[in-house]
């Protein structure tokens, strides 16, 4: 129930989006080239579809997607355990990564293309540099935050170190690292765009690319529409996967 009813919101949402595009274009105050109706941008759509290039797409940016997402996560969750577990962690590790964090994802992209050319090894640093970052951050916040009480308890019963992380520290940060896989999936869909803008001849950011050059703005705003419609469906997948991880935060709330 709970899903059919986001669903039903979500989906109310977008019609009255729709309505006022549709309003915004009716009045004439912008360009149609710049501006298209929302017809116009759904034949746009069908047109990709129809020529085939739409499906090869959309799967050439969930391959690059989920390969520096999972690259990303992984190295983020492991560095938290890191900084927020040991002393070397806290004292050497977190310094360097807190004073990295600030740095524009972004603004590295010229650094990758420097170091690995435009191949594919460049796109996935830089999606993965973008994913770790929040994972480590929101992770090492759960896995730091851990209430004393727990510990305490844990270390009384006779529960090791690696007991006490296991079935302690791991469980009570579980919403946390689920957070921060939640924003790092969102910044892999963001980052998919600037990375498949060099180098590439198939991908929703490389689409975009091309529909700005040639001024096809329904084209343009078709890729962000689908691009969207995907990073929700990949941080639903997400949310619904990990749900059982985070149940008793819920049941507590």
């Amino acid at each position: 129930m709970p899903h059919s009813r986001t669903l039903g919101w979500t989906v109310v949402g977008l019609a009255l989006a729709a309505l006022v595009w549709t309003l915004v274009v009716a009045t004439g105050r912008f360009p149609r080239e710049l501006f298209p109706s929302v017809p116009e941008i759904a034949w746009a759509g069908h047109t990709l579809w129809a020529d085939g290039l739409l499906t090869g797409d959309v799967a050439a940016s969930l391959q690059r997607a989920a390969t520096g997402f999972v690259t990303g996560a992984v190295a983020g969750i492991a560095a938290a355990m890191i900084t927020a577990n040991t002393t070397a962690g806290r004292n050497l590790l977190q310094p360097v990564l807190r004073l990295l964090a600030p740095i524009p994802t972004i603004g590295l992209v010229p650094l990758a293309i420097l170091w690995f050319g435009l191949g594919e090894s460049s796109k996935m640093l830089v999606i993965a540099l973008g994913v770790f970052v929040p994972v480590w951050i929101n992770s090492h916040a759960g896995l730091a935050t851990t209430p004393v009480d727990y510990l305490k308890a844990a270390r009384c019963l006779g529960a090791g170190r690696m007991q006490t992380l296991a079935r302690v520290v791991l469980p009570e940060a579980a919403p946390d690292i689920v957070s921060g896989l939640r924003v790092g999936a969102a910044m892999a869909f963001v980052l998919i765009v600037v990375a498949e803008m060099t180098g590439t001849t198939a991908g929703l950011g490389y689409r975009i690319y091309q529909a700005q050059l040639f001024s096809q703005a329904d084209r343009l705003i078709f890729c962000l529409i689908v691009l969207g419609v995907v990073g929700a469906l990949c941080d639903l997948a997400i949310s619904s996967a990990t749900s059982p991880l985070t149940r008793w935060a819920r049941e507590e709330h």
